[in-house]
């Protein structure tokens, strides 16, 4: 049998790992005591605190569908639930997601104002594709909806410029309406159901940590365990001195010229350097009891973007019935900062603990795509494979890993 090492056991890593656990010995280092990488849960005075947010299993790939519950119960195990996201704008007002089909429910002034857009946008139609990220979501949703909304949303996302983000990452993330569309949900109060995860499946217990864990059952992970060396051999590779015919390294791309040994990569270092990512700083608070899974906040009166209801996506994730939530913001902030953020957030947020992870979203730059490639393509021709969201620099969801994890290991 030849043999895999496999550096991360986050979801990619075990994914990965399962796959060809029987044709290969397989062995995981993960530098944590438990696995889960960016989907690991602590319980914290009885609230399921998702570290990096609230993550849900969906997907439209049948292969990943069929992997995945080849390895649960989906019925004894889990709950399936529709998204019922809103938008909670400056003025109070809550409007259903996605915010474009809801235009019965803006003030009156701001329904003016987008029945204008639209009429101009149906006269004036793009006669060429967008450049940036702004100019897309000016062409997409109008003035107002921009201004009012998506703006100010993703400016406290991106921290940036929206001109100065790329359309690469775009695909699959949003809502992708036509004029036509928009005007016709408006008119018939159409829900929306084909964006990501407009459904959702969750566990009844320990949410995405009880992915994490049963993935991880039947596997050989050495926990505690950073990888300081990754060596070219004549008989292969080497990692941390064990001895392996392939390597799959799942973890952050710009640890990886610390980490090789023996092995010239000398050419892509410099763009490895230039990668950029968002950290998150996640805080679990109780908040008051509400109906929602996803809440936007595109409040300039605050730095947090999202508050996710992991209290309502299971009953074991509250306390004695009291409702929780994780509320996000982008990179860094104190302890401090947040308590004075969540004075100015709805449902009146409790303090409870919070988490900050330094690479949480991968920013894609013109040409990055194209690098990783040719960087993934050079490795791979001796043995070295890279998987994952910050080995392959994409934002993936849970699915989508998974669904990279099944590419890679049909390939070997």
């Amino acid at each position: 049998m030849k043999k895999v090492i496999v550096i991360g056991a986050g979801i990619t890593g075990m994914s990965i790992a399962k796959m060809l656990n029987r044709n290969y010995e397989v062995l995981v280092y993960e530098k944590e005591n438990k696995p889960g990488g960016m989907v690991k849960c602590d319980r914290i005075e009885g609230h399921l605190f998702h570290k990096t947010g609230g993550h849900v299993f969906n997907t439209k790939r049948k292969d990943v569908f069929d992997w995945f519950w080849q390895q649960f119960n989906q019925k004894q195990e889990f709950t399936k639930a529709d998204r019922n996201s809103v938008v909670s704008m400056a003025d109070g007002r809550i409007i259903a997601y996605p915010i474009e089909n809801h235009a019965y429910q803006f003030s009156e002034n701001m329904m003016k104002d987008f029945i204008q857009d639209l009429i101009s946008m149906a006269k004036n139609r793009l006669s060429h594709e967008p450049q940036d990220f702004e100019e897309f979501l000016r062409a997409r949703f109008g003035e107002t909806l921009y201004k009012e909304y998506f703006q100010p949303y993703n400016e406290k996302i991106w921290r940036r410029p929206l001109t100065d983000v790329p359309l690469s990452w775009l695909a699959g993330k949003l809502p992708m309406p036509t004029l036509e569309e928009i005007i016709y949900n408006n008119f018939n109060h159409i829900e929306e159901k084909q964006f990501v995860h407009s459904s959702f499946y969750y566990p009844k217990h320990d949410g995405s940590q009880f992915i994490a864990d049963r993935l991880a059952e039947s596997l050989n992970i050495r926990y505690n365990t950073t990888v300081n060396s990754i060596k070219k051999s004549e008989e292969g590779w080497s990692v941390n001195g064990e001895q392996c015919d392939i390597v799959i390294f799942c973890g952050n791309i710009k640890d990886l010229p610390h980490m090789i040994k023996n092995y010239n990569i000398d050419e892509f270092i410099n763009d490895i350097q230039m990668l950029e990512a968002h950290g998150t700083t996640t805080v679990l608070c109780e908040i008051e009891d509400n109906p929602y899974s996803w809440i936007y906040m595109p409040s300039r009166e605050h730095q947090a973007h999202r508050i996710i209801c992991t209290g309502n996506f299971a009953i074991s994730n509250r306390n004695n019935g009291k409702m929780s939530a994780t509320i996000e913001f982008t990179d860094y902030i104190s302890k401090d900062d947040i308590l004075e953020n969540l004075s100015k957030i709805p449902y009146a947020p409790k303090y409870l603990a919070h988490n900050y992870c330094e690479y949480t979203y991968p920013i894609q730059a013109p040409g990055t795509r194209e690098f990783i490639n040719r960087f993934k393509q050079y490795c791979e021709t001796d043995g070295l494979y890279l998987l994952g969201r910050f080995a392959e620099w994409e934002y993936y969801n849970m699915d989508v890993a998974m669904g990279a994890a099944l590419d890679l290991s049909r390939k070997l």
